[in-house]
């Protein structure tokens, strides 16, 4: 695989004769200490970053060029200049408009390396390039060569989007179906994906994975490995459906027998998996262009209706997709979403590029007040459901993880990218789930939901991509907690909804003012029925790579001063971060548009 990589450009004053010979060690520092750090970060599949620094120090238009063709060789995405003096900016600058840029200019009254930031990111401004500005709080000596925890913040934040944005690129959402009962997520536009994201839009009928089933078109040691460990690992749980009187209508539908439900389920589990990534075990059974699969990085089933009026449901093959695991053990999740809603798949795909952990996909359930749920359940909230709660719960295909049982060494629950997933961790979140029957009356073609409570008391952001007419992209952002309740309110509470789905209580951390000034401010500014859920608190993450993206923030409740996007943004304001970000967005376009 070509990874999408991050450039360093050792920027220096271009003057011979004592200055630039003198500043050649230092600078080359700077760009090889960038480089150390940014490679502590990970691809999504586990391996570590790669960057590569530029061959020789960059004072002047020829070797700005030739840094240029270096880099247009290696898959760079991203290019960090850094420097510890005066240069010249509109020479050295990176005028490549197909990177995201960024400069460190250090901080020393000695070596004006905050001059020459200011100058060039001026450049950028007046060219159309927009730029992340770093600048760290505190002068420095000039011979130090320790890096600032500000500084080491911000060029982590900028790898970390950058990163994001190549792994993306020339890849393809996959479409599996149509349009899931008239959900306008689920209308897949091509166009957003093309330009915003550099992904390419593709659509599977689903007749193709039933002709993959009925002629055998999957690797069949992979279906009985799939089969067996479901048997081993998937308990089954309380059957919604018993001891109904179901009319003849659904009676007639159920056309796989329940006891043949699994066996159907993880074979079209396999052929899913083949579609999305390619099986080079395909073109060995003489099935070519089926084994090369469709490049996914994201993708979604449409499920409801017109598979789910006759066939078992997906929310097996849902669920256990977006998970840090599967029968053959720790690996990377992959977003996949329910009802095929192209944006909350959207949504799953950032999540989890930002954090590595599994993006666990939610209905925006129910907003529950502390009266509403003294006046149900006999309980009033207190501790961080005191002021009301979100109920995040979706039809049966949420991942694993947010069952909130994974632990970190010192016990705490966490949600964890799938390297550090350990077998103790993965039992035990197999463990907190059973697999109950689909509603009939729902899913006439029967299946099975996971279902589990999340009980743990862990940091996660909420967040959803949403297209508006005249706006076009915009996101939400929702950092907060999830949370436990009493058993009996939970149960209470789930006896009014479908209680044989995942269940997530979550409250997110208010301001006090806007869309934050409580729980049901949130509730009543959410932009759709769905949300996805990420572990840990990377709303900041998330703004930075939205800006990249040109994706603006409709709303967020990070702290103003983690706030990180290209210096130009200020040029459109700085009283109102949120209506500047409209404004830079709109004025700069789409990144591939």
């Amino acid at each position: 695989m070509l990874y999408p990589k991050i450039g360093i450009r050792p920027v220096i004053d271009g003057r011979w004769g004592g200055v630039r010979e003198s500043l050649e060690e230092q600078t080359m520092g700077m760009a090889e200490a960038a480089k150390k750090l940014i490679e502590t970060l990970r691809y999504p599949d586990g391996t570590k970053v790669q960057c590569v620094i530029s061959k020789t120090t960059i004072g002047g238009g020829a070797e700005a060029g030739a840094c240029h063709d270096q880099f247009a060789s290696e898959n760079v995405v991203a290019t960090l200049s850094v420097t510890p003096c005066w240069c010249y900016g509109s020479e050295t600058f990176d005028m490549d408009p197909n990177t995201i840029k960024a400069i460190w200019g250090f901080n020393a009254t000695e070596r004006p390396g905050a001059v020459y930031l200011a100058a060039v990111l001026a450049a950028h401004a007046q060219r159309g390039l927009p730029a992340f500005g770093i600048y760290g709080q505190d002068v420095l000596d000039r011979d130090d060569t320790t890096m600032p925890e500000d500084v080491k913040e911000k060029i982590l934040r900028f790898a970390k989007g950058a990163i994001a944005v190549g792994w993306m690129k020339n890849k393809s959402y996959v479409n599996l179906g149509g349009v899931s009962m008239g959900i306008m997520g689920s209308y897949c536009d091509a166009s957003f994906f093309q330009k915003y994201l550099g992904i390419r839009a593709e659509w599977v009928d689903l007749t193709d994975i039933l002709r993959r089933i009925h002629l055998g078109i999957y690797d069949h040691a992979e279906y009985d490995k799939a089969l067996a460990w479901i048997k081993a690992n998937c308990k089954e749980g309380w059957d919604v459906n018993a001891g109904k009187d179901l009319p003849e209508i659904i009676k007639r539908s159920k056309v796989v027998h329940p006891d043949k439900d699994w066996e159907f389920i993880a074979k079209f589990s396999c052929v899913v998996r083949d579609i999305l990534f390619g099986n080079k075990k395909l073109a060995e059974m003489g099935w070519h262009e089926e084994s090369l699969g469709k490049n996914a990085v994201a993708g979604g089933f449409q499920g409801q209706r017109n598979w789910t009026d006759w066939l078992p449901n997906a929310d097996f093959t849902e669920a256990i997709m977006a998970s840090t695991f599967d029968w053959n053990g720790p690996r990377q999740p992959f977003p996949f979403a329910t009802e095929n809603d192209t944006l909350n798949g959207v949504s799953m795909m950032l999540g989890t590029l930002i954090t590595h952990t599994a993006p666990a996909f939610h209905d925006v359930r129910t907003y529950w007040s502390p009266d509403a749920v003294t006046r149900v359940t006999g309980w009033t909230p207190t501790g961080e459901a005191a002021k009301g709660f979100i109920h995040l719960l979706n039809s049966g295909a949420t991942a694993l993880d947010a069952s909130g049982e994974s632990r970190d060494k010192d016990g705490k629950p966490v949600m964890k990218p799938f390297w550090e997933m350990t077998q103790q961790d993965v039992d035990a979140c197999l463990n907190a789930t059973d697999w109950r029957r689909a509603n009939y009356e729902y899913f006439r073609g029967g299946g099975f939901s996971s279902h589990f409570v999340n009980k743990s008391e862990m940091p996660v952001t909420m967040l959803r991509v949403n297209l508006v007419d005249g706006l076009g992209p915009v996101i939400q952002i929702a950092e907060g907690t999830t949370v436990r309740l009493p058993d009996e309110v939970t149960d209470k509470i789930m006896a009014r909804t479908d209680p044989t789905w995942p269940c997530v209580w979550f409250v997110p951390r208010l301001t006090g003012k806007g869309s934050f000034k409580d729980v049901y401010s949130v509730m009543k500014n959410w932009g759709a029925n769905h949300g996805v859920t990420v572990y840990g608190h990377v709303g900041a993450d998330l703004i930075t790579l939205c800006s990249m993206l040109r994706i603006p923030v409709t709303m967020h409740n990070v702290p103003e001063e983690q706030v990180y996007r290209p210096h130009a943004w200020a040029s459109f304001g700085t009283e109102s971060l949120e209506a500047a970000d409209y404004a830079a967005c709109k004025h700069y376009g789409p990144m591939y548009g």
